[in-house]
């Protein structure tokens, strides 16, 4: 092994990052609606009511190029990571199986992309957390030619343009665009150049209203998109670090079984079959229709109004890596490609596929907006629809060499191919969903001194659809009589209710609450356990300050916020018998309380500095569960993958035609099993970018992503849900996910 020894620097598949707490308190809210904070007649600054929020840095993930980052709101990160919003509607009704980045990218495609506050997601959605919510271009009534070339050290093409303009006189007009990526990442995978191959096309009309009342736009977008995941192998050592390994380089090396091949048994016919990792095997494609726009009524009211008829077919294939265990030459193990002998270390893979699934989703949203006196009022109806037929996840289980593009093995308990174990923890779940809103929000000036925004949200969601909990043994196929009906039927309240209050000119007090509630979704009952079917209801709370002048755009704000209904299930290993194996099913709880400072600095012309700092203490509430004829209590402890201390620093300067920037990102260690004895060390993730505009029309644009250099992992260590002596893994080889490692991209962009 390289004798050097490298902290952890990775992030998960999704990246928790930067604020924490409460609906004002995000840098990207900060920098922005305190940078608009408005002067009343008096001459007061306060903070305004801006719902959404441009800004670069929502866009830089530091794992990939494919998806915004996660925002952090010291909770685990969902699968499915920040809820992206295209023309007020959700991407995807739901990320599983087809994921947001499978059919939105961030593109020239899109008029204008921003970040919606916590309450802004709680009044409008129902729901917790914040949001990118994204404009698509429409058609102008002048002629415009937008577009953007993207390219990497590695190879990354990228490739954006989007045109539009009049057709008629009397207020027709057109867009157009195309959207291509051809993305290698930073590792060479053994069956295909990309990682990710995604093509969006878009196509539309839009009509503008005489007198200024509005416009309507008709859109068509078609997306067709594959990803295949990768994972690093290193060493686990004291204090959270990795040891890199000689023939595995974090970030650089594929752990993704070197043909790409997954064999699988069909859950629901019993058909063997092979899943490519690449390929029409793990490709989505979708379809579609939107129809939005507004119109100004005569009585003052805007209506506005956003419909949307998606059609998507989903295809995936996943690797998952479990564990690494030694074998030596006695123990069986060859070469699945020639059968020669193999011994040294043996990765346990899970592979997962889901074959061609049909998903529909209808959803629309229709609002009133005016200004009445002091109070800015918005009532509205949402609608979503959403049918996924026969969703199935086929799984099988096999083993692989541990290196860089890895071969499979054929052991002693697989099959001639290497595989074992198939469907066993398959997964089926089918019907729809329909979740039916009104909403009312009233922005209220009550003097020039105060202000109060409340609002609240109604929900009735309708499941109907079938399940199984049918147990998923070996080989497992479902028989005719194996399915069940899902009738449910559940009523959600959310709101929010929000108060700033200046003491003086430029400083002042802020409180915020927001509350939303949730059951269940149709994927919860994907596995052979009903899920418990009660109310998750999360309230926030949070008090702070603001100070706003000329120089300085400062806020400060502390956050409690609680929720409950977090299903886990752990594979438990026995301490004190490494043979003995049983399954727990936890339900608990996670509250969290944090502090966060952020503030903006214009010191002098050109220079501008950014600012955010958040302590949080995310901690299980309620999490116990019985195993080996003991009681294992883990309230109070540490939530997993979730940063205490959070740090944001984002200089930059301009000068003539020259932007310089920079964004430093600190995660301090975050735990990596539920006992708190193993962590992953702090870490700093690293961007920097200078920008030159060449004349009115053209821009280049130079980025450096992780220019510290920083290699390592990230992730959970599983089997180690016991583990109280950390020293135990020392030494053993581990797998996780981590940051990309050092790595330039250039980018011209052209708007004409």
């Amino acid at each position: 092994m390289r004798k050097s020894t490298l902290k952890i620097s990775a992030l998960g598949i999704l990246l928790s990052f930067a604020t924490a707490f409460g609906q004002e308190t995000d840098s990207l809210t900060v920098k922005n609606a305190l940078k608009e904070a408005s002067k009343t007649q008096e001459g007061v600054k306060t903070v305004t009511s801006s719902k959404e929020d441009n800004n670069r840095n929502v866009m830089l993930n530091a794992a990939n190029n494919t998806s915004p980052r996660d925002v952090n709101i010291g909770l685990p990160a969902t699968v499915g990571g920040i809820t992206i919003l295209e023309n007020d509607l959700p991407s995807v009704y739901f990320f599983w199986p087809e994921l947001p980045n499978k059919t939105w990218r961030q593109s020239v495609g899109l008029e204008r992309t921003g970040l919606l506050k916590m309450d802004q997601l709680a009044n409008t959605m129902g729901d917790l957390g914040f949001a990118v919510n994204s404009y698509s271009q429409t058609g102008t009534k002048d002629f415009k030619l937008k577009g953007k070339f993207t390219t990497s050290n590695f190879g990354w093409l990228q490739g954006d343009v989007n045109a539009s303009g009049p057709i008629s006189k009397n207020g027709w007009t057109y867009t157009v665009g195309a959207f291509a990526n051809y993305d290698p990442s930073t590792f060479k995978l053994g069956f295909n150049r990309n990682v990710d191959e995604t093509k969006i096309f878009r196509a539309g009309v839009t009509k503008y209203f005489n007198d200024d009342k509005g416009k309507i736009s008709i859109l068509y977008k078609y997306a067709d998109s594959f990803n295949v995941g990768n994972y690093a192998v290193f060493q686990y050592g004291a204090e959270g670090k990795v040891t890199e390994l000689d023939n595995f380089r974090i970030g650089r090396d594929s752990y993704v079984v070197n043909d790409g091949q997954i064999r699988m048994k069909d859950i629901l016919s019993g058909q063997d079959y092979w899943a490519g990792m690449s390929g029409k095997d793990n490709r989505t494609s979708s379809h579609n229709i939107d129809i939005f726009g507004n119109y100004l009524l005569n009585n003052g009211w805007n209506f506005k109004f956003s419909t949307r008829a998606h059609f998507a077919t989903a295809r995936m294939s996943t690797i998952i890596p479990l564990s690494i265990f030694n074998a030596d030459a006695s123990a069986g193990y060859t070469l699945a490609s020639n059968g020669q002998a193999y011994s040294g270390a043996v990765g346990t893979q899970l592979a997962m596929h889901t074959p061609e699934t049909p998903i529909t989703n209808i959803a629309g949203r229709f609002s009133l907006n005016k200004q009445i006196g002091n109070h800015n009022v918005t009532v509205g109806l949402l609608e979503q629809y959403y049918n996924i037929d026969k969703f199935t996840s086929n799984r099988s289980f096999f083993f692989q060499t541990v290196g860089a593009q890895p071969q499979r093995l054929i052991g002693p308990n697989t099959d001639s191919y290497g595989f074992y174990n198939y469907n066993s923890g398959g997964e089926f779940h089918s019907g729809t969903e329909n979740k039916l809103s009104v909403y009312a929000n009233d922005e209220w000036k009550i003097s020039d001194n105060f202000n109060l925004s409340y609002c609240l949200h109604l929900r009735n969601q309708i499941l109907d659809g079938q399940f199984s909990t049918t147990p998923r043994t070996t080989n497992f196929v479902f028989g005719a009589n194996d399915f069940q009906n899902i009738k449910e039927n559940w009523f959600h309240v959310a709101g929010s209710l929000n108060a700033t209050y200046n003491i003086n000119k430029n400083f002042g007090l802020l409180a915020n609450f927001l509350y939303t509630e949730e059951n269940r979704r149709l994927e919860s009952y994907s596995t052979a356990f009903a899920p418990d079917t009660g109310k998750i209801k999360s309230p926030l709370g949070a008090f702070g300050v603001f100070w706003n002048t000329n120089f300085i755009q400062l806020i400060s704000q502390a956050t409690w916020l609680t929720k409950n209904g977090y299903l886990g299930r752990y594979n438990l290993v026995n301490p004190s018998n490494t043979t003995q194996v049983s399954i727990a099913q936890v339900d608990y709880s996670i509250q969290t309380l944090g502090w966060t400072t952020d503030f903006v600095l214009k010191p002098f012309k050109g220079f501008n500095l950014h600012y955010l700092i958040t302590f949080q203490n995310p901690v299980y509430k309620d999490f116990a569960f019985d195993a080996f004829g003991q009681n294992y209590n883990y309230g109070d402890k540490n939530v997993v993958g979730v940063a205490k201390t959070l740090m944001e620093i984002d200089p930059s300067y301009t000068t003539g035609k020259f932007r310089f920037w920079a964004s430093f990102r600190y995660f301090s260690k975050q735990y990596a099993s539920i006992t708190n004895a193993l962590y992953f060390a702090p870490r700093w993730e690293t961007f920097g970018g200078v920008n030159y505009t060449i004349n009115k029309n053209i821009n280049v644009g130079a980025t450096v992503i992780n220019f510290l250099n920083q290699r390592g992992a990230s992730g959970t260590i599983n089997g180690a849900e016991l583990i109280t002596d950390a020293s135990q893994y020392y030494g053993r080889l581990l797998t996780g996910t981590y940051i990309m490692p050092l790595t330039g991209q250039f980018s011209v962009s052209f708007n004409f």
